[in-house]
């Protein structure tokens, strides 16, 4: 049974570019053997947005390791749900590229131009990332 969860979190103790670039290469080392996909977004003002996709059991354990992570605070899922199919099936794990990000976007799914997805539904903020993915605005493999 395929599943998809979404959950936003904060940097516990703010983090840089080298610590993103870590989580984003261990997720692409670790997630094909656990047959995860999705994408993650990295504000910068800490803010942690993630889509996990793949078999139930597998998802629930990546969130829950997630959750138990002393780099991370206020985890809270936005999205859980029985899919039939993967949205981001290209990806291990890809990472939205902010720099590439049109503020228009942002205010066509929220009230500014600011990722805020804790303002924000889990529906709304999984139609951003499908939208980001097919402006490739998500570096991919």
């Amino acid at each position: 049974m395929l599943v998809r969860l979404m959950y936003v979190s904060r940097a516990k103790d703010g983090f840089d570019a080298e610590t993103v670039h870590a989580i984003v290469r261990q997720s692409k080392a670790h997630n094909p053997a656990l047959g995860v996909t999705g994408v993650l977004c990295c504000t910068e003002t800490g803010l942690f947005v993630q889509v996990l996709e793949g078999g139930r059991a597998a998802v629930n354990c990546l969130y829950n390791a997630i959750v138990k992570d002393p780099r991370h605070e206020d985890v809270q899922l936005l999205a859980y749900e029985e899919t039939t199919e993967r949205r981001f099936t290209g990806w291990s794990m890809g990472q939205v590229n902010l720099a590439r990000l049109n503020p228009s976007l942002l205010l066509k799914y929220s009230e500014t131009a600011a990722l805020d997805p804790y303002n924000m539904s889990g529906k709304v903020v999984l139609a951003l990332f499908e939208e980001l993915a097919c402006t490739a605005a998500v570096v991919g493999p």
